[in-house]
């Protein structure tokens, strides 16, 4: 039901759901008291009474702070801290016939599923995903088969609902082994719509699914969700490259410290920022446009592009070997690194599979270090021995 780190369907059906460990199917005592959330949560609203306690009761009204969580999500701050607590959760005044909705414990999932039932009754059933979206959880193996059944037994589910049935997001479907669930916890599991918002759809329609339900696209605009969380993650490790460049830079060179840190220092400044644009932003946004399958070698055209930009600029005023293999250096590193970005998109996309990313990277990150190696020892060479 989350879209916030799309994940490719594909690139988990490898996987194959968990193996179930021996304590999955297991039951609570009937006097065992329940771990059900906790009431104090920041958007809990009140609480239902059930056979199995008091359970958490929350709003399809996201706040302002749920808004700013979500933003500063998308732009890494805090991204995995941002929680709640697994259990069970009620949504309206849902009884012991309201569907029930499994989902991840990574809020803005969590959020995502809340928002589309406005004026629903409801179950929400959060696994415990360590904080990762459904399909990236699925993949990882914690939005899967043993967490279910743990849940449900742990959560008292069974004492609460009488339909026995479970509505797990489609794209969690390659963590979840739904005649396992059935065969140990008597649990019927129906596979949801790929997007929360056709939820409602799906509900009113007899739990059916259209084509179009089952289709997950990634549109220009989805890609550019993706693109803050990459692109302040690259920013943070530019800043200790940076810095290196800097002092680098002063050190070497007939001139000031401060004279050669500045001048070539910005030069680093540049390329390096160039790099991250080309592999972190333009790359995802032009993905079915810039040449080749490989999402290295997409990279690699939009940051060789970046860096002949560059040479461009600075190859008239370069009349010396020195700035030129300098200039040659920083195609080769802006190169390196956009390739390097750009391969991070492979569990973002829904063109890639599990054992074509692995391919890929095994192929991939070898040329990328060595082209990155000769970028360094070109630009070593013409500010140190030349």
């Amino acid at each position: 039901m989350n879209q916030d780190s799309l994940k490719s369907e594909k690139t988990f059906s490898d996987t194959g759901p968990q193996m179930l460990s021996p304590m999955a199917a297991c039951t609570c005592g009937e006097n065992d008291p329940l771990p059900l959330p906790d009431l104090d949560q920041p958007f809990v609203t009140g609480a239902v009474k059930t056979p199995a306690g008091e359970v958490p009761q929350v709003s399809a009204l996201l706040t302002a702070a749920d808004h700013w969580g979500s933003i500063k999500a998308r732009w890494g701050v805090g991204r995995m801290h941002y929680t709640v607590q697994p259990g069970l959760y009620a949504i309206g005044e849902p009884d012991e016939n309201a569907p029930v909705l499994v989902t991840a414990n990574y809020k803005m999932s969590f959020d995502r599923l809340r928002r589309v039932l406005v004026g629903r009754d409801g179950w929400i059933l959060v696994l415990d995903t360590k904080g990762i979206n459904v399909w990236c959880a699925a993949g990882k193996g914690t939005f899967g088969t043993d967490e279910l059944l743990g849940r449900i037994a742990v959560g008292g589910l069974s004492r609460v609902v009488a339909n026995k049935t479970l509505i797990v997001p489609q794209l969690g479907a390659p963590g979840v082994a739904a005649h396992q669930v059935r065969k140990l916890s008597g649990f019927k599991v129906i596979y949801g719509p790929v997007l929360a918002e056709d939820l409602p759809a799906f509900l009113d329609c007899g739990l059916k699914a259209s084509a179009k339900m089952r289709q997950k696209t990634f549109t220009t605009r989805e890609r550019m969700v993706l693109v803050p969380v990459e692109l302040v993650s690259s920013l943070k490790k530019a800043l200790i490259i940076l810095t290196v460049f800097f002092l680098l830079s002063g050190l070497a060179g007939p001139g000031s410290f401060w004279s050669g840190s500045v001048t070539h220092g910005l030069v680093a400044l540049y390329a390096i920022l160039g790099a991250i644009l080309a592999g972190a932003v333009l790359t995802p946004l032009l993905l079915p446009w810039l040449p080749g399958r490989a999402f290295a070698l997409k990279g690699l055209w939009a940051g060789f592009l970046t860096a002949a930009l560059l040479a461009v600029t600075r190859w008239p005023a370069a009349t010396a070997l020195d700035p030129r293999l300098e200039i040659l250096a920083w195609v080769f590193m802006i190169s390196a690194a956009s390739a390097y970005l750009g391969m991070n998109f492979t569990g973002s996309s829904t063109y890639t599979s599990l054992s074509g990313v692995k391919r890929e990277m095994r192929r991939a990150i070898p040329l990328e270090i060595a082209a990155g190696v000769v970028g360094v020892g070109l630009w070593a060479t013409a500010r140190f021995i030349v």
